[in-house]
């Protein structure tokens, strides 16, 4: 038997422990850059869901936009042709007025979707909430009043909350097709509402008063891939089932969360918090 003492053996097992920490180096490193690779992979899908979403809602919208559209360009063509045979020049006048009119609202239009189109990454800052409640409205492309929807928009004028303006928007658009969709069948009411809280918050609400969302569906409808919406038939009344689920991601990456109340029957109300503007 060799003495526990023996140098050579020592060395031997100094030897082998400094080995056995070095491929433990190695190996946790190798861990942590798959891991980092891994973590940005995630963080790209889940960005690129996001945006198929924000495509997936602009495409829910094609069918009324085509409506609306054909009742702007109606008018332009009517007048325009009616002026061609008829050697009248307040006649003339009045095509041309009605082609800037209803060109400019569809120029604005299109200039809002397009927006809502782009894929917006810049960092946050303090943006103006009255105007993004607005724009999120316009981009559905119809006017409420047409489905019998009454809106109400609240909200200070200059009260501003740190955020992504574009995902704030896209967030806020979805909630208002939701809400739509809930009151297509009967019409009703839609609100929505901003101001600041006494702990440097922005509070926004979102609240109509459709078919609500029914108690045991109430844990699900941020999960993704869930959705009521099952009019296949309807391209403006069918859902993906990641709207919702978007919704709560962005909201997250700019330190805010979504929460929503709910009685079947009377409405829905969902609430934004989001950080206050420096």
């Amino acid at each position: 038997m060799v003495p526990e003492s023996s140098p050579d053996i020592k060395r031997l097992a100094e030897s082998a422990a400094n080995e056995g920490d070095s491929i433990s180096a190695q190996a946790a490193s190798t861990l942590e850059k798959q891991l980092d690779g891994l973590e940005d992979r995630l963080m790209e899908l889940q960005h690129q869901v996001q945006q198929l979403q924000r495509m997936a809602s602009l495409g829910t919208v094609a069918t009324i936009l085509a409506h609306e559209f054909n009742n702007l360009l109606t008018p332009i063509l009517t007048y325009s042709q009616y002026a061609l045979t008829r050697d009248d020049p307040e006649l003339s006048r009045t095509a041309v007025e009605m082609a800037q009119k209803n060109g400019q609202q569809l120029s604005v239009l299109c200039s809002k979707i397009l927006g809502m189109a782009v894929d917006n990454r810049m960092g946050p800052s303090d943006a103006e909430i009255t105007p993004l409640l607005h724009d999120a409205v316009t981009c559905v492309g119809r006017d409420l009043d047409k489905d019998d929807i009454e809106l109400t928009i609240d909200a200070p004028e200059d009260l501003k909350a740190r955020a992504h303006a574009g995902s704030l928007q896209q967030v806020l658009f979805n909630l208002v097709l939701n809400a739509r969709h809930a009151m297509l069948d009967g019409g009703g009411q839609l609100k929505l509402v901003a101001q600041p809280t006494d702990d440097r918050r922005v509070r926004i609400t979102v609240t109509d008063t459709g078919s609500g969302i029914k108690p045991e569906h109430m844990d699900q409808i941020f999960e993704p891939f869930f959705t009521t919406k099952q009019h296949q038939d309807q391209p403006d009344r069918h859902g993906l089932g990641l709207g919702l689920h978007v919704c709560r991601q962005l909201m997250e990456e700019q330190d805010g969360c979504i929460t929503v109340e709910s009685q079947p029957g009377k409405g829905t109300t969902f609430t934004l918090l989001l950080p206050a503007a420096n």
